[in-house]
Protein backbone atom coordinates (compact mmCIF):
# COMPACT_ATOMS: atom_id res chain seq x y z
CA UNK A 1 0.00 0.00 0.00
CA UNK A 2 1.53 3.32 -0.66
CA UNK A 3 1.04 5.69 1.83
CA UNK A 4 1.21 9.33 0.90
CA UNK A 5 2.71 11.74 3.96
CA UNK A 6 2.35 15.33 3.62
CA UNK A 7 4.75 17.15 5.60
CA UNK A 8 6.95 14.42 5.98
CA UNK A 9 9.75 16.64 6.45
CA UNK A 10 7.95 17.94 9.96
CA UNK A 11 8.47 16.74 13.56
CA UNK A 12 5.65 13.97 12.88
CA UNK A 13 6.75 13.06 9.26
CA UNK A 14 10.37 12.49 10.16
CA UNK A 15 9.46 9.78 12.38
CA UNK A 16 6.44 8.32 10.00
CA UNK A 17 8.28 7.73 7.16
CA UNK A 18 10.70 4.83 8.48
CA UNK A 19 8.10 3.35 10.76
CA UNK A 20 6.17 2.83 7.53
CA UNK A 21 8.28 1.69 5.28
CA UNK A 22 9.31 -0.81 8.21
CA UNK A 23 6.03 -1.63 8.29
CA UNK A 24 5.99 -3.10 4.92
CA UNK A 25 4.10 0.03 3.29
CA UNK A 26 5.41 2.34 0.41
CA UNK A 27 5.98 5.81 2.25
CA UNK A 28 5.28 8.98 -0.54
CA UNK A 29 7.28 11.80 1.15
CA UNK A 30 4.89 14.92 0.37
CA UNK A 31 6.96 18.06 0.18
CA UNK A 32 7.39 21.61 -0.91
CA UNK A 33 11.22 21.95 -1.01
CA UNK A 34 12.90 19.87 -3.30
CA UNK A 35 16.25 20.08 -1.28
CA UNK A 36 14.52 17.57 1.09
CA UNK A 37 14.38 14.65 -0.84
CA UNK A 38 17.35 13.12 -0.09
CA UNK A 39 16.25 13.14 3.25
CA UNK A 40 13.46 11.43 2.48
CA UNK A 41 15.20 8.71 0.74
CA UNK A 42 17.14 8.08 3.66
CA UNK A 43 14.07 7.97 5.49
CA UNK A 44 13.03 5.14 3.33
CA UNK A 45 10.89 7.30 1.23
CA UNK A 46 9.87 8.27 -2.03
CA UNK A 47 9.65 12.16 -2.12
CA UNK A 48 7.40 14.12 -4.39
CA UNK A 49 6.65 17.70 -4.68
CA UNK A 50 3.58 19.02 -3.45
CA UNK A 51 2.71 22.13 -2.57
CA UNK A 52 -0.39 22.58 -0.06
CA UNK A 53 -1.04 26.54 -1.55
CA UNK A 54 -0.42 25.44 -5.18
CA UNK A 55 0.21 22.21 -7.15
CA UNK A 56 -0.58 19.51 -4.65
CA UNK A 57 -2.90 17.01 -6.64
CA UNK A 58 -0.22 15.36 -8.91
CA UNK A 59 2.07 14.28 -5.36
CA UNK A 60 -1.31 12.09 -4.44
CA UNK A 61 -1.21 10.33 -8.07
CA UNK A 62 -1.68 6.54 -7.58
CA UNK A 63 -1.00 6.43 -3.68
CA UNK A 64 -4.01 4.36 -1.26
CA UNK A 65 -4.09 6.70 1.75
CA UNK A 66 -3.13 10.00 2.81
CA UNK A 67 -1.43 10.91 6.10
CA UNK A 68 -1.72 14.76 7.02
CA UNK A 69 1.14 15.97 9.66
CA UNK A 70 1.85 19.35 7.86
CA UNK A 71 1.49 22.52 9.74
CA UNK A 72 2.52 25.87 9.23
CA UNK A 73 4.60 26.28 12.41
CA UNK A 74 5.14 28.51 15.32
CA UNK A 75 7.04 30.76 13.76
CA UNK A 76 3.99 32.13 11.44
CA UNK A 77 1.63 34.09 11.13
CA UNK A 78 -2.36 33.35 11.94
CA UNK A 79 -2.55 33.86 8.06
CA UNK A 80 0.02 31.23 7.06
CA UNK A 81 -2.11 28.89 9.69
CA UNK A 82 -5.55 29.67 8.15
CA UNK A 83 -3.64 28.72 4.45
CA UNK A 84 -2.04 25.66 5.72
CA UNK A 85 -3.94 23.80 8.62
CA UNK A 86 -7.07 24.92 7.08
CA UNK A 87 -7.30 25.76 3.42
CA UNK A 88 -4.55 23.21 2.72
CA UNK A 89 -5.96 20.29 4.83
CA UNK A 90 -9.36 21.28 3.02
CA UNK A 91 -7.39 20.75 -0.25
CA UNK A 92 -5.92 17.85 0.54
CA UNK A 93 -9.51 16.14 1.19
CA UNK A 94 -10.72 17.29 -2.14
CA UNK A 95 -7.58 15.60 -3.93
CA UNK A 96 -8.49 12.38 -2.29
CA UNK A 97 -11.99 12.45 -3.09
CA UNK A 98 -11.31 13.34 -6.74
CA UNK A 99 -8.58 10.73 -6.69
CA UNK A 100 -10.62 8.37 -5.10
CA UNK A 101 -7.93 7.46 -2.62
CA UNK A 102 -10.48 6.74 0.30
CA UNK A 103 -8.02 6.34 3.62
CA UNK A 104 -7.19 9.82 5.54
CA UNK A 105 -5.52 10.05 8.92
CA UNK A 106 -5.76 13.76 9.87
CA UNK A 107 -3.20 14.92 12.81
CA UNK A 108 -5.28 17.38 14.51
CA UNK A 109 -4.68 18.94 17.94
CA UNK A 110 -5.43 18.48 21.39
CA UNK A 111 -8.95 20.15 22.62
CA UNK A 112 -9.45 20.63 19.15
CA UNK A 113 -13.61 19.46 20.59
CA UNK A 114 -13.45 22.92 22.53
CA UNK A 115 -11.20 25.47 20.78
CA UNK A 116 -12.30 27.81 23.56
CA UNK A 117 -10.50 25.90 26.24
CA UNK A 118 -7.66 27.41 28.05
CA UNK A 119 -5.12 28.58 26.84
CA UNK A 120 -6.59 31.55 25.15
CA UNK A 121 -3.96 32.03 23.06
CA UNK A 122 -4.42 28.20 21.33
CA UNK A 123 -8.18 29.36 20.62
CA UNK A 124 -7.61 30.05 16.58
CA UNK A 125 -5.21 28.03 15.86
CA UNK A 126 -7.63 25.06 17.76
CA UNK A 127 -10.50 26.53 15.74
CA UNK A 128 -8.40 26.11 12.92
CA UNK A 129 -7.94 22.69 13.48
CA UNK A 130 -11.55 21.82 14.31
CA UNK A 131 -12.79 23.40 11.17
CA UNK A 132 -10.51 20.79 8.97
CA UNK A 133 -11.59 18.23 11.20
CA UNK A 134 -15.24 18.85 10.66
CA UNK A 135 -14.66 19.16 6.65
CA UNK A 136 -12.89 15.62 6.95
CA UNK A 137 -15.56 13.98 8.79
CA UNK A 138 -18.03 15.31 6.31
CA UNK A 139 -16.63 13.81 3.62
CA UNK A 140 -17.03 10.58 2.39
CA UNK A 141 -13.73 9.25 3.10
CA UNK A 142 -12.35 6.85 5.32
CA UNK A 143 -10.71 9.01 7.99
CA UNK A 144 -8.83 8.41 11.49
CA UNK A 145 -8.50 12.28 13.72
CA UNK A 146 -5.58 11.77 15.74
CA UNK A 147 -5.38 14.68 18.69
CA UNK A 148 -2.42 14.71 20.52
CA UNK A 149 -1.75 16.59 23.48
CA UNK A 150 1.68 18.49 23.80
CA UNK A 151 4.27 17.33 22.06
CA UNK A 152 8.00 16.01 22.73
CA UNK A 153 11.34 14.78 21.08
CA UNK A 154 11.77 12.28 23.45
CA UNK A 155 12.04 8.14 22.34
CA UNK A 156 9.52 6.78 21.48
CA UNK A 157 7.91 3.82 24.05
CA UNK A 158 5.42 2.07 22.03
CA UNK A 159 2.72 2.68 24.87
CA UNK A 160 -0.22 5.75 24.39
CA UNK A 161 -3.20 6.68 26.39
CA UNK A 162 -5.57 7.18 24.37
CA UNK A 163 -9.73 8.26 24.61
CA UNK A 164 -12.14 8.22 22.13
CA UNK A 165 -14.45 11.75 21.81
CA UNK A 166 -15.61 13.16 24.23
CA UNK A 167 -15.60 11.10 26.87
CA UNK A 168 -11.83 12.18 28.27
CA UNK A 169 -9.89 13.89 30.84
CA UNK A 170 -5.94 15.50 30.24
CA UNK A 171 -3.14 12.93 30.56
CA UNK A 172 0.65 13.03 29.79
CA UNK A 173 2.66 14.99 27.17
CA UNK A 174 3.08 12.37 24.33
CA UNK A 175 6.67 11.87 22.22
CA UNK A 176 6.11 12.27 18.39
CA UNK A 177 7.53 9.08 18.23
CA UNK A 178 4.29 7.82 19.75
CA UNK A 179 2.25 9.54 17.44
CA UNK A 180 3.68 8.24 14.14
CA UNK A 181 3.41 4.53 15.72
CA UNK A 182 0.17 5.42 16.44
CA UNK A 183 -0.59 6.06 12.59
CA UNK A 184 1.11 3.23 11.36
CA UNK A 185 -1.28 0.98 13.78
CA UNK A 186 -4.34 3.28 12.94
CA UNK A 187 -3.52 1.93 9.20
CA UNK A 188 -3.34 -1.51 10.13
CA UNK A 189 -6.83 -1.38 12.33
CA UNK A 190 -10.03 -0.68 10.09
CA UNK A 191 -11.91 -0.28 13.41
CA UNK A 192 -10.35 3.29 13.72
CA UNK A 193 -12.11 4.30 10.60
CA UNK A 194 -15.02 7.15 11.77
CA UNK A 195 -13.00 7.75 14.75
CA UNK A 196 -11.70 10.40 16.34
CA UNK A 197 -8.97 9.82 19.27
CA UNK A 198 -7.11 11.80 21.88
CA UNK A 199 -3.92 10.77 22.45
CA UNK A 200 -1.40 11.20 25.58
CA UNK A 201 1.44 9.39 26.76
CA UNK A 202 0.78 6.22 28.75
CA UNK A 203 1.44 2.80 29.11
CA UNK A 204 -0.95 0.69 27.03
CA UNK A 205 0.17 -0.81 23.77
CA UNK A 206 -0.83 0.93 21.41
CA UNK A 207 -2.26 -1.04 19.38
CA UNK A 208 -4.25 -1.81 22.42
CA UNK A 209 -5.28 1.38 23.20
CA UNK A 210 -6.66 3.09 19.80
CA UNK A 211 -8.85 0.07 19.19
CA UNK A 212 -12.38 1.26 19.67
CA UNK A 213 -14.45 -0.84 22.45
CA UNK A 214 -17.06 -3.13 21.15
Amino acid sequence: MQVAVIGANGGIGRELVPRLADAGYDPIGVVRDESQFDAVRERGGEPRYGDLEGELAPALEGVDAVVFTAGSGGGTGWDKTLLIDLWGARRSIDACVDGDIDRYVMISAYNASEPLAEPEALAPYRVVKRCADDYLEQSALGATILRPTTLTDEEGTGRVSAAFEYHDDDGPDIPRADVAQTVVACLDDEATVGETIRLFGGDTPIEQAIHPCD
